[in-house]
């Protein structure tokens, strides 16, 4: 089978999501284009995931992993203009170990690319789950211990400026992002009680 993304789970308080320009449902869920971000209080950061097409339950690299039987979410309509995720950033202190983690369960790369980040070289590791990629972040030369974690989220808004304009001085300006005409703004997602890492971008460039 393959493997899509059902959920989220984030620590974060409903109304700072509400405040943000998420619509919330009275569970406590966003839906965001197919795939559901549960909201289970305030201790911060991406708790989990839930997947459908998993061989089993279990933690993958260190992540906590549910299996899923859900069908996709109905998408919701967001002030911020947010219609799907793009992708979802993983930090992996070990990239050959966490490779080796997705492939047991059925996850192989798509991609990958090299770059740079504070003067240090990272590796970004890209796999498809479904309507979203997953972005594999590390040091392609690091091999330390410990779990890897969901760190970032990127949203696709229907219109950058729009969504930009709705944020203020709450999100960055509005720059290029790396991938060919698409342009991107981070959220000062603290100053709106969020505690995970958020971009808006805007949508792909059909047939790039």
């Amino acid at each position: 089978m393959t493997i899509t993304v059902d959920e989220f789970q984030i620590a974060d308080p409903v109304d700072a999501w509400e405040t943000a320009g998420f619509s919330v449902d009275a569970d406590g869920v966003c839906r965001i284009g197919d795939v559901r971000i549960r909201l289970v209080g305030s201790d911060g950061g991406i708790l989990g995931w839930a997947l459908r097409g998993l061989p089993a339950d279990g933690a993958v690299d260190g992540i906590p992993t549910v299996r899923s039987d859900s069908v996709p979410a109905e998408p919701a309509t967001h002030a911020n203009g947010v219609t799907s995720i793009d992708h979802v950033v993983l930090l992996s202190p070990n990239l050959a170990r966490t490779v080796e983690s997705l492939a047991a369960v059925g996850l192989q790369p798509r991609r990958e690319r090299d770059a740079e980040l504070g003067g240090h070289a990272m590796r970004q590791i890209f796999f498809r789950l479904g309507s979203v990629i997953l972005e594999v972040v590390g040091s392609p030369d690091a091999a330390a211990d410990g779990p890897s974690s969901l760190w970032g989220i990127t949203f696709v808004v229907a219109d950058i400026d729009a969504t930009a304009a709705f944020f203020g001085d709450r999100a960055l300006p509005v720059k290029d992002a790396v991938q060919p005409g698409r342009r991107i703004t981070t959220l000062r997602h603290r100053d709106l009680g969020m505690s995970v890492r958020t971009a808006m971008i805007s949508p792909p460039i059909l047939g790039g």
